[in-house]
């Protein structure tokens, strides 16, 4: 009931031909009366009766129910001067609605399918009548009465009506709600979906690749955990062009995401859920800094008409973000939080506590970044942070490693579907774990490197631990952040041992594997977390050959080692730039 993507973006111009020239595809109208007025329909099929006569099938442009006309060949119609993609334009019928029970909340969804140009009237129901939603409304509003002969008509009249009842909900008690893992997805250097992901990180393989495009030469290092396919080749055309490539990364993931937890492709309405009570939460430092740079470029070597028009909304990191409730009709919110390394596990904390306090019931949420662009690499360079070495000869990339020497770029999405425990039970779901509480912090102290003691990290591993009602000895795994700098590394190990003290509790850490994914790290890193409860099993440490001395921590090295049973809550870990600290605890169920 929306306009199809493939319309032809041209103007409306009638003009008269004979019944004989008519084809397929073209927007027709029987007179110059019906044209003035909007009365279209495309062609989708034509059939020679007789030596005089034409038979035409015909269907609203917007969707509809086929009629058929049987015109002599030298009778004059009217034609729109632009022509639609048969196959684009959907066969529906509008639903009876005698008989169903309305009830306040209810809305009806109205499209005059003739018109290509027309817009969807929503209507709701308030106080036993119907209002239309957003406009002008005056007088008492239509009847349930007129809502049924609408329905009743909506067919020959070439008008498509949808009814969309108000969610059934019972009460529940005040206070705050448990919140569940239910799906997960993911697009990372080891490829695209959490099969690919949790594959490679059992079997100890890493994605870091050498950067051959030629707008990377002469930079001082050239590898990073890169997603091995393109992305826009596995969405539709049209749709991709208007996404930037961390956009395009947290779709696939949420889709993935979506479907694993049950729902049905298309989103919240094909699954029977009301937008409203679902909501987007992702992480993001630039999104994909290429668009910007790309306009830039394009002003300079071509003036300002070789800017597209879609540079400044692609360049926004919240596209992920609003791409992902377009792609999946969310309207409850589309949040984007922008925190440095740690953005994407605050994005996850903040949807856990809207599904906690009952703002929404459903919520996607994780990280998404593609920033390995050659300005980006290169100020990393400058910083002397970045790693360097030949990924052919093992992963550069070795977190708490003796010899460790930077971190390596790198791009991808990680998205969860959290729900209320309620909702996920009330529909039967497969459950993963708990995504049981959160903590943040700040270091205040330096703009760039973190704080030396760990005192910061440690405040956010503890109020994590207390948010999910647990205590330390319920830690049974903590993923740790560990990008293989070699001060962000100590930092974080000194604030283990603070919070742990003297327990021996297997930590790993992805970045071997993955490079560092900036604001989608905390997403992707959640989601390796989930796996973990899932399957029992702690993934290795990747490049990590030898452990540092002063890295006082149980390094899962060399082989996955199965998950202890003697507590029940996993931690993960991210920490950015600029000394913010954010921890997700994740409780076995």
């Amino acid at each position: 009931m929306t306009h199809s993507p493939e319309t032809p973006e041209v103007p409306i111009r009638p003009y008269a031909v004979t019944a004989a020239e008519v084809v397929p595809g073209d927007l027709f109208a029987l007179t110059p009366e019906d044209a003035a007025r909007h009365h279209w329909y495309v062609v989708t099929h034509t059939l020679p009766v007789s030596p005089e006569v034409i038979r035409v099938t015909l269907r609203p442009p917007l969707g509809g129910v086929d009629r058929e006309e049987d015109l002599r060949r030298e009778q004059t119609v009217t034609v729109a001067g632009r022509r639609l993609d048969v196959a684009a334009v959907p066969r529906v019928s509008s639903p009876s609605l005698e008989g169903v029970e309305f009830r306040d909340g209810d809305r009806l969804v109205v499209l005059r399918a003739v018109d290509p140009l027309a817009d969807e009237v929503t209507y709701v129901r308030r106080f036993g009548a119907w209002h239309r939603d957003g406009g002008e409304d005056s007088g008492a509003g239509a009847t349930d009465t007129e809502v049924r002969r609408w329905a009743a008509g909506a067919d020959s009249e070439g008008r498509v009506v949808r009814h969309e009842p108000r969610p059934a909900r019972t009460a529940v008690a005040a206070g705050t709600r448990r919140v569940v893992v239910t799906g997960l997805g993911a697009v990372t250097p080891l490829g695209v979906g959490t099969g690919a992901l949790w594959q490679g990180l059992l079997e100890g393989r890493h994605g870091i690749r050498e950067l051959t495009d030629e707008e990377f030469d002469g930079l001082p290092v050239r590898i990073a955990g890169t997603v091995p396919v393109d992305p826009a080749g596995l969405l539709p055309r049209q749709a991709a062009r208007r996404m930037n490539r961390a956009a395009q990364f947290a779709v696939l993931a949420a889709r993935e995401a979506w479907a694993d937890a049950g729902y049905a492709d298309g989103g919240t309405r094909e699954s029977g859920l009301d937008p409203e009570r679902v909501g987007v939460s992702l992480g993001a430092i630039l999104g994909d800094a290429s668009v910007l740079v790309g306009g830039d470029r394009r002003l300079r070597e071509r003036g300002p008409r070789g800017v597209s028009p879609l540079t400044t909304p692609m360049t926004v990191p919240s596209q992920a973000a609003s791409q992902v409730s377009l792609d999946l009709h969310i309207t409850g919110e589309a949040r984007t939080v922008t925190s440095a390394c740690a953005s994407g596990t605050e994005a996850i904390g903040q949807a856990v506590d809207r599904i906690r306090y009952g703002r929404v019931d459903i919520a996607l949420a994780g990280g998404a970044e593609a920033v390995v662009t050659p300005a980006i690499m290169a100020s990393f360079a400058a910083m002397r942070a970045l790693a360097e070495g030949d990924p052919n000869h093992g992963s550069p990339s070795r977190p708490f490693a003796k010899d460790r020497d930077g971190f390596v770029n790198g791009e991808g999405a990680g998205v969860l579907v959290l729900e209320s425990e309620e909702h996920a039970r009330a529909r039967g779901a497969r459950i993963y774990c708990e995504a049981a509480g959160w903590g943040l912090s700040a270091d205040a102290h330096h703009v760039a490197a973190p704080d030396p003691s760990g005192d910061g990290i440690a405040l956010a591993l503890r109020r994590a631990v207390r948010d999910a009602g647990g205590e330390v000895a319920d830690v049974v795994h903590v993923n740790a952040h560990a990008t293989a700098t070699v001060d962000g590394d100590l930092a974080e190990s000194r604030a283990l041992r603070a919070v742990l003290g003297g327990r021996d509790v297997p930590v790993t850490a992805l970045k071997g594997h993955l490079g560092h994914l900036q604001g989608a790290a905390g997403g992707v890193e959640a989601v390796a977390a989930v796996l973990t409860l899932r399957h029992g099993v702690v993934p290795a440490t990747v490049g990590c050959a030898e452990v540092d001395d002063g890295i006082d921590l149980d390094v899962v090295r060399g082989a996955p080692r199965p998950l202890p049973d003697t507590g029940d809550l996993v931690l993960s870990n991210s920490f950015g730039f600029g000394g913010h600290n954010a921890v997700l605890a994740l409780r076995r169920v």
